[in-house]
């Protein structure tokens, strides 16, 4: 059996109840060996709404795989507005975090990770963010990992880190994909659910990719002020 690992997040919720989802992901792919629903619901067959660059087809995906992953969350959200309060906490093997916070924003982190541990080329990319999972992550750290992800992906391919990378225009492309992706899946999710949180938190996701993708070095010039005692020590002492 190939080494796992496993991300926990646990929802007390307003009724008093809590719901519990435990994330076992494949160490080597990344992706979420959980068993899937038996029988899924119709809204998760790839034809049904689908993504107007899905990359799969129905011989080999009878059904959306990003949608297969958030069968579990939506069937337990149903009941909650977005706005209802709740607590969440969120443990694996490097830390606790606990979160008061919206269901919307706590279903928001719960979907993300459940998107990237899925079979769908367009989320491949999130998978070493989902190992590094940070619960919570504000846009300024969101960005900071993306594009910290992106360069050190470049840098692991055949022709290593080239000086076209720094454009970063293949990360813009990555969450533009993504974007569309996030469009086509509102849709199922709004035929899934009859309550709002689900559709919300989706919304959520997708402010970042929007945010990451246009323009993107206005975007990275928020961060540049940080760098600035290195980049001098830089300038002072050489690489």
């Amino acid at each position: 059996m190939s080494e796992r690992f496993t991300i926990i997040y646990e929802f007390a919720l307003p009724d008093k109840g809590s719901e519990l989802f435990e994330l076992i992901f494949d160490a080597g792919t990344i992706e979420l060996v959980t068993p899937a629903a038996e029988e899924p619901p119709f809204w998760t067959q790839l034809g049904y709404e689908q993504c107007p660059h899905c990359p799969v087809t129905s011989d080999s995906h009878p059904h959306c795989p990003v949608a297969l992953n958030l069968v579990p969350a939506i069937a337990h959200f149903d009941q909650f507005m977005s706005f209802d309060r709740i607590d969440v906490r969120v443990s694996y093997a490097e830390r606790h975090v606990v979160q008061s916070t919206s269901a919307q924003e706590g279903l928001s982190s719960l979907m993300g990770l459940l998107i990237a541990g899925s079979r769908c080329p367009y989320t491949h990319f999130f998978k070493p963010m989902a190992r590094f999972h940070l619960p919570f992550a504000s846009k300024d750290e969101t960005m900071w990992r993306a594009a910290a992800t992106y360069l050190l992906a470049r840098y692991f391919t055949p022709d290593g880190l080239v000086t076209a990378d720094m454009q970063l225009n293949g990360l813009v492309k990555i969450y533009h994909d993504v974007a569309r992706m996030n469009d086509a899946m509102v849709q199922r999710l709004r035929a899934a659910t009859s309550k709002d949180s689900a559709v919300n938190a989706l919304v959520h996701l997708d402010v970042f990719a929007k945010f990451l993708v246009s323009p993107l070095d206005e975007s990275l010039t928020q961060l540049r002020s940080i760098f600035d005692p290195f980049l001098v020590s830089l300038r002072m002492t050489g690489p």
